[in-house]
């Protein structure tokens, strides 16, 4: 696209990844499973030795369960986000779990950032609309990483709309 060749020569004002935060890390994870594992372990002996088999196959269930669900949420985790804003174009690109990658542009005199709060819990959710389209960013972002990413975004719209 003859476009975007434009918008790669102009060097970005603001650039930033954003990516879903994850307490435990893989190491962590490992612990944790391996810990999982041995007392799942130890209680199925203990009940097929006592002559209670069938409970055997709950904790391995269980085990399974756990497995899964930290598997589904470190898949969710590397969803990520790559925002940049130069003079002639804000760039969103998003990227699912499964690395299909979708890109939004807006004019950067045209876009409007719009954010929802809520008294207690801060920013809800962040938005740039323009030109008709509208798109979030940073819906997995934790309300901290919220409220520096709108603060740090919003600053570099208004360092580009100075600069005419």
């Amino acid at each position: 696209m003859e476009g975007n060749v434009e918008r790669d020569d102009e060097p970005p004002v603001f650039a930033a990844e954003l990516t879903p935060y994850r307490s435990l890390g893989r190491q962590g994870f490992r612990v944790l499973l391996g810990m999982t594992g041995v007392f799942c372990l130890l209680h199925a002996l203990f009940f097929v030795t006592t002559g209670a088999w069938p409970v055997v196959f709950f904790f391995g269930l269980d085990f399974l369960l756990l497995w899964g669900a930290f598997w589904l949420n470190y898949r969710s985790g590397r969803a990520r986000e790559e925002v940049t804003v130069s003079r002639t174009d804000v760039s969103i690109r998003k990227f699912s779990p499964a690395g299909r990658m979708v890109e939004h542009h807006f004019n950067p005199f045209w876009a409007r950032f719009r954010v929802r709060r809520h008294q207690e819990f801060g920013i809800t959710s962040m938005h740039v609309t323009g030109e008709g389209r509208r798109t979030d960013i940073g819906s997995f972002l934790n309300p901290d990483d919220r409220e520096s990413f709108a603060k740090a975004f919003r600053g570099a719209l208004a360092t580009v709309r100075q600069r005419i």
